[in-house]
């Protein structure tokens, strides 16, 4: 399959998971109507809430999350690849829970699951600070999922500050690498755009970056801007705005191996001594 229509989806999702659940069923169902065969969400599609304990019993194990399965099961109705930004859910070895990202067939199955690696541990000049280790353990493997459209490399959020993740998954086959995120206004003013081309760019892969957006129930202000990135750096469809909204985007996969081949860096590496 050289060619994919693909939607990303900017939502503002609240301290409930039920509601968040149904806006996202509400905007997979629009973006299939459009023609999207891979739709993704964002960071944290079942809940945001970053006040210390608030979503204590509201957050559950995968096995027995309502949201997953209610994702699973649109992906299924609609026949779409499904890419789950990622879920806040328990662990059972581990007080912590998991930031984690899942891709989803069309029959409904989960094909990848990817771990956050890199926490948001950051004093951020809106005057809050974020410990994202203190409530979520990282995750340590980086994860690249098979597709008949191309090979995919699943990283969220804060990721995207670390090149080495994205290149390690492109050297690895993908073609495509995903961001979805939840980045802070004040970040994502600065950085959002120059970080998602510059992935891109240095990859020759396309990004995909389905966004939180607007102030939410608990406070945070999140950016928004949703983008779709081409392997040369062009942003090929955006959300102008942190208003919920899908944007989408027809992904010609030759694109890939054309940018790769102008600029062949991925395989000009050569090894160095760190210095020291």
């Amino acid at each position: 399959m050289s060619t994919v229509k693909v939607a990303c989806l900017q939502m503002r999702c609240g301290t409930e998971v039920a509601p968040n659940i149904i806006t996202a069923l509400t905007m997979i169902e629009e973006a299939a109507k459009r023609g999207a065969t891979l739709i993704a969400t964002p960071e944290m599609t079942n809940i945001v809430d970053i006040r210390p304990g608030l979503s204590k019993g509201k957050i559950v194990s995968e096995a027995a999350s309502p949201a997953l399965a209610a994702l699973r099961a649109e992906a299924k109705q609609r026949k779409v690849w499904l890419l789950i930004g990622s879920l806040a859910l328990t662990l059972e070895d581990d007080p912590r829970k998991a930031n984690r990202s899942f891709l989803i067939d069309p029959d409904g199955e989960i094909v990848a699951r990817y771990d956050k690696i890199n926490m948001f541990d950051v004093e951020v000049d809106d005057g809050q600070s974020y410990r994202e280790s203190r409530a979520y353990r990282p995750g340590d493997k980086a994860v690249l999922a098979d597709t008949p459209f191309g090979k995919i490399g699943l990283t969220i959020c804060y990721d995207l500050r670390f090149p080495q993740l994205y290149r390690s998954l492109v050297q690895a086959g993908a073609d495509i690498l995903t961001c979805p995120a939840a980045f802070t206004k004040v970040t994502g003013e600065a950085h959002w755009h120059a970080l998602l081309r510059a992935r891109a760019i240095e990859t020759g892969s396309f990004v995909l970056a389905p966004a939180q957006g607007g102030r939410h129930q608990d406070g945070r202000e999140t950016y928004g801007h949703a983008m779709i990135v081409s392997p040369w750096g062009e942003i090929q469809a955006e959300a102008d705005h942190a208003e919920p909204t899908i944007v989408t985007a027809e992904l010609d996969l030759s694109e890939v191996a054309k940018a790769r081949r102008k600029i062949p860096s991925l395989s000009s590496d050569r090894p160095f001594n760190p210095p020291g």
